[in-house]
């Protein structure tokens, strides 16, 4: 799960710049069918999200694998938690100019991508499905195919959500958690990882 990892890292480090200078061009989050992985082409994201703030390549498994960035911030929007900075970001990654992954990060409290940590125990190796993940933890903010996720697995789905407090002068102090969960041929979970970052 290293690759999918540094994909969290990339809109991290793009959302706290972001939360410390408090611009990009506001977007909503697509819906879940509205960008297909495996199907969708680089053109279609491009076409309908318009150009992207940051753009770059990063290796996953071996292969290089472009990603563009969307994310906005607004000092003066509704966080899900006080003192929070309020922003949103969206990453899209691409194989031979397929989508290949797709992850979302908010802290507005209209869109928040957080989620409850303590479930996480209840998911088991071997044994929960996808079905049940998304009944126990909610609708994923992230998706990942191949090369993003190392086979035997064919999916992976995720969750992720940062908040940043501080400013430009008194420094920003990002707190991120992030569930990544691999899924076999089957549907069944192969695999999770559940990192954390930081300190409120």
């Amino acid at each position: 799960m290293s690759g999918i990892l540094k994909s969290i890292g990339l809109l991290s480090t793009a959302l706290t710049l972001l939360a410390c200078a408090g611009a990009g061009k506001d977007f909503v989050r697509p819906s879940t069918d509205s960008f297909k992985l495996g199907q969708t082409t680089y053109s279609q994201v491009i076409q309908q999200m318009g150009e992207p703030k940051t753009t770059g390549e990063s290796l996953h498994n071996d292969k290089t694998v472009k990603h563009v960035i969307y994310s906005y911030a607004n000092v003066s929007g509704e966080p899900l938690e006080q003192g929070v900075n309020s922003y949103r970001g969206l990453t899209f990654f691409f194989y031979n100019d397929t989508l290949v992954g797709k992850q979302f990060i908010s802290s507005f409290k209209v869109d928040n991508s957080n989620f409850d940590e303590t479930k996480i125990g209840r998911i088991e190796k071997g044994r929960t499905t996808r079905t049940e993940v998304i009944e126990l933890m909610g609708v994923p903010t992230a998706s990942f195919i191949p090369p993003m996720v190392k086979e035997p697995a064919v999916e992976a789905i995720g969750y992720t959500y940062q908040a940043i407090r501080g400013g430009l002068f008194s420094g920003l102090k990002p707190n991120m958690k992030s569930l990544r969960i691999s899924l076999d041929g089957n549907g069944v979970v192969s695999d999770l990882d559940y990192t954390t970052s930081g300190n409120k």
